[in-house]
């Protein structure tokens, strides 16, 4: 029977460099999920429209590099095997919706946020402070991102025309495995975060959002 192979903590290091560097500037690893949009008719929208959709895909895209980093963060200092498994199972899905948000991104004629490596950056380090916390308080903090997560979707939803069927069904195929994500860290021993935390965690979404809409 083979036995799991076990990496050094070089090894270790630069995977998570071949990680960062594919999440913020390449391709991410992806499962083999088809992308859900793939094949659907091109909406007729109209240059405001577009320009307003691909924004709000540059914000969605932004937010996967920030869920790759918090995922990634969390693993790294995961006290648990079993968690550090699961962590890294989300992770893998996520990497998809970072995949299918880069390519509607060509589609829409937008572009990446200027400021993706600040938000890796950011979000990688707040992801391994919560791993050292303890496993717990980090899955509890994945129910809480995705909880929010879900909803900040579910309002791009109701900004986006109802005949851009494309934008439309990658976003809630992104919310239903937002749910799941939710759910599995929770049945994993995800605590509740105290109410402070969760305000500073919308407020600071806020500002992710609206700024890369933008840049």
């Amino acid at each position: 029977m083979a036995h799991p192979r076990r990496y050094s903590p070089t090894d270790d290091l630069l995977i998570g460099l071949d990680q960062a560097l594919r999440t913020v500037f390449g391709r991410p690893m992806t499962t083999t999920r088809p992308n859900p949009a793939e094949g659907l008719v091109e909406a007729d929208l109209d240059e405001a429209e577009r320009r307003h959709v691909g924004r709000l895909m540059r914000v969605n895209h932004s937010g996967e590099v920030c869920a790759q980093a918090l995922y990634q963060g969390q693993a790294v200092t995961a006290h648990l095997p079993v968690v550090r498994e699961t962590l890294e199972r989300s992770a893998a899905e996520e990497a998809d919706h970072l995949a299918w948000c880069e390519s509607r991104l060509r589609e829409l004629g937008a572009r990446r946020s200027l400021l993706n490596p600040a938000w890796y950056a950011g979000s990688f380090t707040l992801g391994a402070l919560t791993g050292l916390i303890g496993d717990r308080w980090s899955l509890g903090f994945v129910v809480e991102t995705e909880r929010q997560v879900e909803s900040h979707l579910e309002g791009h939803l109701r900004e986006i025309p109802e005949r851009d069927i494309k934008t439309r069904t990658l976003i809630q195929q992104m919310k239903v495995d937002e749910i799941h994500h939710a759910q599995v860290a929770g049945h994993a021993g995800g605590v509740a975060l105290p109410g402070p935390v969760r305000w500073v965690m919308k407020i600071t979404a806020k500002v992710m959002t609206r700024t890369a809409y933008w840049i």
